[in-house]
């Protein structure tokens, strides 16, 4: 699959050649994240860091702004990460991933002593070997260092082999085809491929679909920049052709909330694959009519789609949607309850809560609530519930707690996603 990146300087997008020469700027990075994140991770790589251009504190020009992104999709974070405390707070932050460049290897390599096993070794145990990707670039066969500007004298395939140890992932650029479009060399990564296990993904000169599904059959992922931005690629066709139409004519898609709950299953071919991307509204092939239909074409209640992710086997896809109205056709809220109405949750009850703000019924309690008289009750319902006597009280102390806390954080335009992403970051600090 393809995985989008999003390079950082000077606080704009860009995209360099050789990753030197500047051949294009862009200053819409969260524009550029939302729609990238729909079709699958997303890779943001401070150049400002692999070059070195920090301040005494250790940020740069784009420190702010790729801190404000990285909630915003399946994100892994790159570029100038040369210390685990810089790694934990991107982890914390909410990256996913990190990706590590030369700070992986020795600075005075040897055929026995190629990587900087003492940091990696403090890595692993401090994030785990799971959120670990290590960057394999390359030039002229030899691992590259410094931002790409020098190489270590490492041979690609002898470096990635040790460093797959540490790593769940590994990243190939081959540097001297980055950003010039003539495609990567294939005969390197076949070899690279053959030598290593885990996850690979290649970066470096990509410039078509059919080089991109070439690469997925060899089991290969690819990190896409310069084909994006031109538009030689379509981030669209590039995930459907992915997708392992050799092992089944139909993909099942799951359809969930982005609460997390499962609301249906259907069927896609190609055809309805297209569909969803171009109407964002997911869409399935009807194997009973020999048919492709929008879900709620007729009924209304369509899902609007959010992101689509394939999994590992690339023959199953999970679509995360915004359910308008019920889904299922007997008009329960899911197609695996009776239940006519979404499951309560705190996102639930927020959402209702605007709702109510945002037009008022008459004799609307939640309307009435300013902001004095909602922090009387947060204050009142906070004391009875301390002083509740037994289980059922305390149930529905905490029930009114939660709804004046949450008309507050309304007020305030603070969210849910917002405080648990907070309670995120201070668990993995």
């Amino acid at each position: 699959m393809v995985i989008s990146s999003i390079d950082m300087k000077d606080g704009k997008v860009v995209q360099l050649k050789n990753g030197k020469d500047l051949v294009l700027e862009r200053d819409n990075p969260l524009e550029l994240m939302q729609e990238f994140n729909k079709y699958g991770e997303v890779a943001i790589i401070d150049l400002d860091g692999a070059f070195g251009n920090t301040n005494p504190k250790g940020n740069t020009a784009n420190s702010e702004t790729i801190k404000s992104l990285i909630r915003h999709g399946n994100v892994r974070v790159g570029g100038g990460i040369r210390d685990v405390k810089k790694a934990k707070e991107l982890i914390s932050l909410g990256a996913e991933k990190i990706i590590i460049g030369s700070a992986a290897f020795s600075k005075n390599p040897s055929e026995d002593n190629i990587l900087n096993t003492a940091f990696l070794e403090e890595l692993v145990t401090a994030i785990g070997k799971q959120r670990i990707i290590i960057s394999v670039d390359a030039i002229n066969g030899n691992i590259a260092i410094k931002g790409w500007t020098e190489t270590s004298g490492v041979p690609l395939i002898q470096g990635a082999k040790a460093a797959e140890k540490y790593a769940s992932e590994l990243l190939f650029t081959c540097v001297e085809r980055e950003g010039c479009m003539n495609g990567t060399d294939m005969n390197l990564v076949k070899e690279l491929r053959a030598a290593v296990s885990c996850r690979l993904v290649v970066a470096g000169g990509v410039s078509s679909l059919q080089e991109i599904v070439e690469l997925e059959q060899i089991g290969c992922d690819v990190q896409l920049g310069m084909a994006l931005y031109t538009g030689a690629v379509s981030l669209k066709d590039a995930f459907i052709q992915c997708l392992n139409w050799k092992k089944v004519d139909m993909i099942p898609v799951i359809a969930q909330s982005v609460a997390g709950e499962v609301l249906m299953m259907g069927y896609a071919n190609q055809e309805a694959f297209s569909k969803t991307f171009d109407c964002e509204k997911l869409t399935f092939w009807s194997r009973t009519r020999n048919v492709l239909w929008t879900k709620g074409e007729h009924s209304g209640n369509y899902l609007e789609v959010v992101k689509l992710r394939a999994d590992c086997d690339r023959d199953t896809v999970l679509a995360t949607v915004i359910p308008h109205g019920p889904v299922c056709h007997t008009g329960s809220w899911t197609c695996f309850n009776a239940e006519p109405d979404e499951a309560s949750s705190l996102e639930r009850l927020y959402g209702i809560i605007s709702e109510r703000f945002a037009n008022p019924k008459p004799g609307s309690y939640t309307a009435t609530l300013d902001g004095k008289r909602v922090r009387e009750k947060i204050e009142e319902e906070a004391e009875e519930l301390t002083e509740a006597e037994d289980h059922e009280e305390a149930v529905w102390e905490v029930a009114d707690l939660l709804y004046f806390v949450s008309v507050l954080m309304y007020q305030e335009k603070v969210t849910w996603k917002q405080v648990l992403d907070e309670l995120d970051r201070r668990h993995k600090k």
